[in-house]
Formats: structure tokens, C-alpha cells, sequence
């Protein structure tokens, strides 16, 4: 089994930053990709930012230029600058091991306006 836990959600405001957090544990063998997705209220989930385990990332339109995804020893980082009240929804962190998807609960970040 491969747990992930999202930590850093918050509440800001417009402009403000936040840095989200994505610990794996248990039977992690290799990891192929990393990534961020969200799901706002009645949308559906996308993909935020994806980093693959050679480094390559790549960035939904709409966050390109303010967040940036990394990647350390079965951590998965996110960082968010200028954000917008738009960037409100619940950040999923997932992690491909094997070929398999795993997904955190979630972490929930909030921008006002």
C-alpha cells in the first residue's frame, strides 16, 4: 500500500502564496511521475502541474508562470504565487508507481478577493 498526505492548504488572499506538500510512504519501489490536480466545486478534477521522475514538467495554461511543481525523496511540492480567487478547490497530489495511480485525500486552499 502507498499513502500520500497533502499538507499546506490554507486560506489567502488574491496575490497571496502558499506552498502545498505531498509525503508518500509505504510500498514505494520506484515513482514514476508526480503530480498536482484540483477540483473545484461542481468541476471536475484537472490536472495542475505533472513532473516526471527524469524532472520534465509541464503546467495547466491557467497556472503557468505562478506555480511551480519539484520534486524531492517521496515529497511532491507545489508552489502557488498570484493566486486568484479561481485557483479556489481541493489540490490532490498524485504519484504513479508501477503503471498504478495513487491520490492523497486532498488538501483545500481558499482565495478571496
Amino acid at each position: 500500500q502507498v499513502q500520500l498526505v497533502e499538507s499546506g492548504g490554507g486560506s489567502v488572499q488574491a496575490g497571496g502564496s502558499l506552498r502545498l506538500s505531498c509525503a508518500a510512504s509505504g510500498s514505494i519501489f520506484i515513482i514514476n511521475d508526480m503530480g498536482w490536480y484540483r477540483q473545484a466545486l461542481g468541476q471536475q478534477r484537472e490536472l495542475v502541474a505533472h513532473i516526471t521522475s527524469g524532472g520534465s514538467t509541464n503546467y495547466a495554461d491557467s497556472v503557468k508562470d505562478r506555480f511551480t511543481i519539484s520534486s524531492g525523496k517521496n515529497m511532491v511540492y507545489l508552489q502557488m504565487n498570484s493566486l486568484k480567487p479561481e485557483d479556489t478547490a481541493l489540490y490532490y497530489c498524485n504519484v504513479v508507481i508501477l503503471g498504478r495511480d495513487y491520490w492523497g485525500k486532498g488538501t483545500l486552499v481558499t482565495v478571496s478577493s
